[in-house]
């Protein structure tokens, strides 16, 4: 009994740390600012394996200004 709630508990533990993971951070858009410089967006991949969902995560925005 007690060798079955220590299996147990490891594969819950797994399943629980197992839940999403994450890359990047990767650009998702360059654009024009209009006033001679760009701007680059980046942001952050998450997939959720029990839904099947991806989604961006943490994004960021940076201006360049080109001479």
């Amino acid at each position: 009994m007690k060798k079955a709630l220590i299996t147990t508990t490891a594969i819950i533990g797994v399943a629980v740390l197992s839940g999403c993971s994450t890359a990047g951070p990767f650009v998702t858009s360059i654009s024009s600012d209009g006033s001679g410089g760009i701007i680059v967006e980046k942001s952050t991949v998450k997939y959720n394996p029990w839904t099947g969902a991806i989604s961006n995560d943490q994004t960021s925005t940076s201006k360049i200004q080109l001479k």
